[in-house]
């Protein structure tokens, strides 16, 4: 019987092959994997021909180069799972798979990979949340709940979906300060910039009759109420939210410290395509999603933006 493959890029085969890999969260779990207990290939039809069930984790602009791999080397059979950022990936695969069963997947946590050099490889689960699919994934859950990676189902995948997009939203805000998560939360002036955004995205969604799910606890509808509050009672009201590690950051401020591609046409962006659909103004999404795209363009890393900065920005392009 075939037991889990990982299907990575070859530096991190490499990597992994020679030093194995570590595991920890914020709980205090911290487990070290000893190479010869992993099996981790290069080889899509290495990894892909013998999987009963396969945990698409690619970034949003490789999701189709994903399907056409998981197309020619897997199964017919093989149950295909979803666990990426923004709302249509699922979609994607679908499109790109035919008759195969693939399901939507939700990642509420934050996880950090170690920076390069550091080995072994490690990669870290920085805030809190279980897993979400779709409810009709049915046995799914029995399989991939374990200690450390809670996983459930729900009926409503697409309204999780969109919850979760909203919080996605201050991934361009880090990637933009150069701050860790909680020192960017922590601070009214950006929780601002993230409030403006969010209004403007429950604007598009209500247009369009979208209801989102909850966040981190939080009802949608007065989240930005809630990140417009005084920082003392921010901290009281939003513990769930506040509920990481000291050192995470986004994974978009990653993207750009190496000169990546973000995702940012697939979280702002799909708020911006909600909103011109629906007629519904975002300036602010726009001219977040503007210096994201410049960051990109310079690859020098974060630009580390001040609040002012950003806003200065968004008040020169509305003149």
């Amino acid at each position: 019987m075939q037991g889990d493959i990982l299907l990575a890029r070859p530096r991190i085969e490499d990597a992994l092959r020679k030093d194995g890999l570590r595991v920890s969260d914020l709980d205090g779990r911290d487990h070290c994997i000893a190479p010869e207990a992993l099996t981790v290939t290069a080889d899509p039809a290495a990894a892909l021909s013998g999987a009963d069930i396969v945990l698409v984790t690619v970034k949003s602009g490789a999701t189709e180069d994903m399907a056409a791999l998981i197309a020619a080397h897997a199964r017919p059979d093989a149950m295909v799972v979803s666990l990426q950022n923004g709302v249509g990936n699922a979609e994607r695969l679908r499109a790109g798979l035919g008759q195969r069963r693939v399901f939507a997947g939700m990642v509420p946590f934050n996880v950090i990979q170690s920076p390069g050099g550091e080995l072994p490889l490690r990669v870290h689960r920085a805030s809190e949340g279980k897993v979400m699919i779709e409810a009709a994934a049915t046995g799914l859950v029995d399989l991939l709940d374990v200690d450390g990676f809670a996983v459930t189902t729900h009926g409503d995948m697409k309204a999780v979906q969109w919850g979760k997009l909203l919080m996605n939203l201050n991934n361009a805000l880090v990637a933009l300060s150069g701050l860790p998560l909680a020192t960017e939360l922590a601070d009214r002036r950006r929780r601002l910039i993230l409030a403006g955004q969010v209004e403007e995205a429950l604007v598009a969604m209500k247009a369009s009759g979208i209801e989102p799910a909850r966040i981190a606890g939080l009802r949608p509808a007065p989240l930005p109420k809630v990140l417009r509050l005084p920082d003392w009672l921010f901290k009281v009201l939003a513990r769930r939210m506040l509920a990481i590690d000291p050192e995470a950051r986004s994974s978009m401020w990653d993207d750009l410290q190496h000169g990546r591609p973000t995702e940012i046409g697939d979280l702002q962006g799909a708020i911006m395509g909600l909103a011109n659909k629906m007629g519904t103004p975002a300036p602010l999404i726009e001219q977040v999603t503007a210096l994201v795209r410049r960051a990109e363009e310079e690859k020098h890393g974060s630009p580390g933006l001040t609040p002012d900065a950003i806003m200065r920005a968004k008040a020169a392009q509305s003149r």
